[in-house]
């Protein structure tokens, strides 16, 4: 099963093929339903797909919004930059800029998103009908479900890509219309405020004191969901005939791209054992709400007791260069003399091995007892064998 990670900028792209990604996707500067992700130009697009393809990985980037007629303008130009840059295929949600890619770019793989509510074998078929090479199924399906799509789908030579990782939305795969109506950003185009998160409270007509919306009397978040979580379940999700395993997270930190595709690629790698406990606890070093698995097995739950996201760890630094014991560090948060970092890593021989940060100096060779501006660069004795790369994170 191939492993797909988001990225939301250059960096975190690098990240996610550093930590084990089969294939990236991302949004470019135009189409694409994350607005405020820092996205793509042309010229970096290029250079992704000239990485990745050194590499032996593949690009997928997001053409998904849900279009009006004046979108259509430029969008011409725009494919056949994302043509003459190799990339391995389009998302595309729009059943109108489906037919526009088969027309003008028949050669243009296109993946169907998730926007697009694929929820039966019939839906599915009608993506087949268009030539598209693979659909990516709602969230909101059942892992049975899944299973008769994708068995009646191979048939035909289209593959299944499916969520394991991430943020739920309380909409059908994402189409929301809050955002627009509370705040007047559409998230069809890319602009969700995620109003879904925010708290909420009722009015009464001719008061003015405001009442708190309970539920079960544990909270007021009555939209939010958890966040899902199948690692534990890839075994299933192979033997129901997924091709590809999608993270969801292009608005996250390069931390979490880190240590959720790294996490996920162990996991994949030691098939068809399962991933135990420790999995599942190392995805909560970084931000996430409550876990659950989703629709696959149940109803999706309800997250009402907050919509803030925990974690158990924080990123402070990234490797820069390790030689003779002295680790160079770009410092991310706050770091002092004597605290104790464990190391996120692709290399097993250090991954989650941790020491402590002493004889700390900067730049200029100085000593120092504490990291305090952001991405300074500071040296410290470590007995590890950090790769560049590599991240740092303390327990909170």
């Amino acid at each position: 099963m191939e492993l797909l990670s988001p990225a939301g900028n250059y960096d975190k792209f690098l990240t996610a093929l550093d930590f084990g990604a089969d294939a990236v996707y991302f949004a470019g500067q135009a189409f694409g339903l994350r607005a405020f992700a820092g996205n793509f130009s042309i010229d970096q697009i290029k250079a992704a797909c000239q990485e990745a393809h050194k590499r032996g990985k593949k690009v997928y980037v997001t053409v998904n919004i849900i279009a009006k007629d004046e979108d259509f303008n430029g969008l011409k130009e725009y494919l056949q930059s994302l043509s003459d840059a190799n990339v391995d295929a389009v998302i595309v949600a729009d059943i109108g800029i489906i037919r526009f890619i088969r027309k003008n770019f028949p050669n243009m793989e296109i993946h169907v998103s998730t926007q697009a509510n694929i929820t039966n074998t019939e839906s599915a078929l009608f993506f087949a009908d268009m030539g598209v090479k693979r659909v990516v199924l709602a969230r909101e399906l059942s892992l049975a479900q899944v299973k008769k799509i994708a068995t009646v789908l191979k048939e035909r030579g289209v593959e299944v890509e499916c969520f394991v990782h991430g943020a739920m939305c309380i909409s059908y795969s994402g189409r929301c219309l809050l955002s627009n109506y509370l705040a007047c950003r559409d998230a069809n185009h890319g602009e969700c405020v995620q109003a879904c998160r925010w708290r909420y409270f009722v009015r009464e007509e001719k008061r003015d004191s405001e009442l708190e919306v309970e539920e079960d009397n544990r909270g007021t978040y009555i939209f939010n969901s958890k966040d899902m979580c199948m690692i534990q379940h890839l075994k299933e999700l192979q033997d129901a005939g997924v091709a590809s395993l999608k993270i969801e997270g292009r608005m996250k930190s390069e931390y979490y791209v880190a240590c959720v595709t790294n996490a996920y690629r162990k996991a994949i790698d030691m098939l068809p054992k399962k991933a135990g406990d420790e999995f599942v606890t190392e995805l909560e070093k970084t931000s996430h709400r409550l876990f659950s698995t989703g629709f696959y097995f149940k109803e999706a739950e309800e997250n009402l007791d907050s919509s803030s996201p925990v974690q158990t760890h924080e990123f402070v630094g990234v490797v820069k260069d390790c030689q003779n014991g002295v680790a160079t560090i770009e410092q991310r948060n706050f770091l002092k003399e004597d605290d104790e970092v464990e190391v996120l890593s692709p290399d097993d021989k250090v991954f989650n091995k941790t020491f402590k940060i002493t004889n700390m100096k900067n730049k200029d060779g100085e000593s120092i007892e504490k990291a305090n501006m952001a991405q300074m660069l500071f040296t410290c004795e470590c007995d590890l064998s950090l790769n560049k790369g590599d991240y740092l994170r303390k327990k909170i």
